[in-house]
Parts: C-alpha cells; structure tokens; sequence
C-alpha cells in the first residue's frame, strides 16, 4: 500500500482563537522575566531574574499542552481531513510526535504507549485516548484494561472499529522525518490488526503531524518571547568582556561559557554552540568549518570579527541565534565602518526575505524571489531559513539549504501558514576594504513569528555588532 499525504490547502487555516480562561494566568505569573535594553538589538529584550522551578515548568507544559490539544489540535485535524489519528511508540523508541504529547512528568514512552486522536466533528472536543498499560496523565482517557484484554494491538483495533473513521492517519512519510516516526515492525503489526476496509483509509500523517508541531498556540508565543529574550542576554554577556579577555579567551572558553549558563539556568541546548572567527589574514571563508566549530582553542585577538549560533530548549520550545562582535584593537574607538556596513547588508536581507512571507507561498518559492531581490539590491545572499518551534530544524517549510540555493524538492513545497515560527537563518558575502578587500560573511540569525499576515522578530534583531574591549 503507498500511503499518499492528504490535499493542503493553506489558506482554509483559521486563526487561534483567543484565551480568555483565568486558568492560563499561571503562564504569565510562573514566566515572568524583567524587561531590559540591550544596546546591540532593535527591540525588546529579557533578562534573567529568576524562572520557575522544574515543577512549576511541568504545570506550564501541561497547561499549555491542555491548550494546544484543545484549540490547535481540532484545527489541525479538521484542516487535514483526518478524523482518527494514531501515535504510538516503543519505550525509547520514541516518535518525535508522540513526545510532544506525553506530559510532562512522562520522560518517554513506557512499554508501548498508543495514542488514538478522535475528532467526531460538528464542534464537537477531540477524544484523546491511550491505549497503554498506564494512564497518560489527564488529558488521554485510558482506554485499555490489560486483565480484560491482554492484547494490545486487539484492544487498539476495537477502539478504531468503535468510531469508524473515514480517514485514519500514521506517521509514516518518506520526506519528512518528523512525520515518520512509526517504525517498520509497528506499521506491520498495526496492518496486521486492521480490516481490508481500515487499511484503504490509511494515509500519511504528513499535513496533520507537521500541522500540529509548526502551529504556536497564544500561550507558547508568550513563552518564545521570553525564551528569545533571555538567548539575546546570553549572547550579548558572552561578546562582553565579562567573558573575552584577548589574547587569552578561545572560542572555545565562549561555547563552553555559554553551555554553562544555559545549565545554570535549567535549560538544555539542542546543540553545541559554535564560536567562530574571521581576521585579516586572507583566509578563505568556510562554510562547514564556520558552523561545525571545527578549530579547537582558537584564540581571539584585537581585530577579530567573532560569531556565534546558540540554541536554547525551555518549555518545549526551542531558539535558534546567531550574532557578531568586534574586538577592537588598541587605537580604535569604533568598530571600521565597513563592519558597520557588512551587518546592514546582513539586515536588509533579513528584511528582503522577511517582507516575502506570506500563507500559501511555499518555501522553494519564497526562497527564489528573495534571492532575486537580494541580487538586484546588490547583496551576495545565500539564505537557509527553517522552521523553529518544537524542535531546532523544525517542522514546516524549508526556506533553502546553505547547499541548496536552488530549492528542496518536497519540504521546500510545503507551504507557509498562520501563526507559525521560523529561524531567519542567511548570511551575505562583503568584501572589506580595510582587510585588502577579503571577503567575510555576515551570518545572522533571528526567530520570528508569522501571524498569517505579518512576521515580526520575536525579541528584536541584531543592528549594531557587539563591541569587545582591546583591554
């Protein structure tokens, strides 16, 4: 059986619907962060006074998680004509669907934990269901009693037959890796267990699992705020003399800072961060070197044109950033003015790709005419924007590769839709006269929100370069 996605159609997307219940106060009480300026960003930023413990955070997952199966996910469902979604995984085995739906006292499946989605339509609230030996906290009703059934995979099928769906949708997809995590030995017994009828209705779950994962609620567009917020503080501490000593300090001692402070924090990093630099030296810009932080104890120097990615993990959600600085030398007051100018470059393509965005265009497309505009506004571009939200590279469109200019057949057809966030990730080629015209690249990246109409950056951008003391 080929198992085709189902019909998208962006533009049937419906606005979240506002929350008014008092209950959803607690997110703003338990997230509060101060409000401060940050000199190198246009915008709000957040600092770090104190978060909420790791078990207030699990009553904000689950309140939001409450939030999103209640309003996003009927959207969801209902946009990508399916009425009966199954999930299921093996114990460390997990599909990365599923572990957005467990809450958040589960680290990961127990046994074999199998979720069943119903949507009875007419209005009517999404039946949430687990077939598993334990209780999946309040929001699945537990629907298997191994003394009554010990089979399993029986007591699934029963449950199915029960609401006789006419759409059942798995994660299985060939393109999308996040809509792919049911394993081969599941689908087999999950086929097994099914009517020749039920199987005719199997289809990918590819429009509804990456639906469900792109799409923000309005309580985690707060969160992704604050979380911004606090990434731009980070960085902004680490390109300071608070952390550079030139001449002493490698860039490594700053990815390693900055690990370190995410700890202290109770937050995880969904990667290393990578610290690079550019000087003088008629050195070649590369690309894989420049984001696989490849050289080890690379000590910084006045002069030095530094960078960094930096990812942070809280609440589910996920940033994606990166910044420059400039060290001064020991006669200089200012950073050279054709730095100054490089980043405004970077600046206006993050503008050119940004004022692009609309629903239904899809990345390819939103990829080739920025490029084009950039081009003929003079710039070298090269964009690789993503997706951002439950994971780092998440789900939804990609906007180009750093290695594919051209386009991504299929994940970069997948269209853009409402109230979606994504990494405006790129980087613009600059020749600086004052390094005999050696060419650098401006990488920068910012997380921004598209509400369906407009995209805004979350906690400002970078404008002006981060400034380090020769000391």
């Amino acid at each position: 059986m080929t198992l085709l996605p189902r019909s998208l159609n962006p533009r049937s997307s419906k606005r979240l619907p506002r929350w008014i219940s008092p209950r959803y106060m607690v997110l703003a009480i338990l997230c509060l962060v101060a409000s401060v300026h940050g000199s190198a960003l246009a915008g709000e930023n957040t600092s770090v006074h104190e978060l909420p413990s790791l078990r207030a955070r699990a009553e904000i997952i689950d309140t939001v998680l409450e939030e999103r199966i209640n309003n996003v996910l009927p959207m969801i469902m209902e946009r990508s004509d399916v009425d009966l979604w199954v999930v299921m995984s093996r114990e460390y085995n997990e599909d990365p669907v599923l572990k957005t739906l467990l809450p958040a006292d589960w680290m990961s499946a127990r046994r074999h934990t199998m979720l069943v989605m119903h949507n009875p339509g007419e209005g009517a609230p999404i039946e949430a269901l687990a077939v598993s030996r334990y209780g999946v906290g309040d929001l699945f009703t537990q629907a298997w009693n191994k003394e009554e059934q010990p089979d399993q995979w029986a007591a699934l099928a029963k449950v199915i037959a029960e609401r006789s769906p006419e759409v059942i949708a798995i994660n299985k997809d060939a393109h999308f890796a996040l809509a792919d995590g049911m394993s081969a030995s599941e689908y087999e017994q999950f086929i097994a267990v099914l009517t020749a009828e039920q199987r005719e209705k199997l289809v990918s779950s590819r429009a509804l699992a990456i639906g469900w994962l792109e799409t923000r609620s309005e309580s985690e567009l707060k969160i992704f705020r604050q979380l911004v917020g606090i990434g731009h503080e980070l960085i902004a501490r680490a390109f300071s003399n608070e952390v550079v000593t030139p001449g002493v300090t490698t860039t490594d001692d700053i990815a390693w800072w900055l690990r370190e402070q995410s700890a202290a924090l109770n937050m995880g990093n969904w990667f290393h961060p990578s610290v690079s630099l550019q000087r003088f030296d008629n050195t070649e810009f590369d690309q894989i070197t420049a984001f696989s932080n490849s050289v080890d104890e690379n000590v910084i120097y006045p002069g030095d044109l530094l960078h960094v990615d930096f990812g942070l993990s809280y609440l589910r959600l996920h940033t994606d950033q990166q910044q420059h600085a400039y060290v001064l030398k020991p006669n200089e007051t200012n950073v050279p003015e054709s730095l100054v100018n490089a980043l405004a470059q970077g600046n206006l393509l993050q503008d050119i790709l940004m004022d692009g965005f609309e629903t239904g265009i899809t990345g390819n497309a939103l990829l080739a005419q920025s490029l084009e505009q950039a081009s003929e506004a003079g710039l070298k571009p090269t964009i690789y924007t993503h997706p951002l939200g439950l994971h780092g590279h998440a789900a939804g469109p990609t906007i180009g590769m750093w290695d594919a200019q051209e386009g991504v057949p299929v994940v970069g057809d997948y269209p853009v839709y409402p109230n979606t966030a994504y990494s405006i990730e790129l980087n613009v080629a600059v020749n600086i006269p004052e390094w005999d015209n050696q060419e650098i690249r401006i990488m920068l990246e910012e997380d921004a929100f598209f509400d369906g109409e407009s995209i805004e950056f979350l906690s400002g951008r970078q404008t002006q370069l981060h400034v380090i003391e020769a000391n």
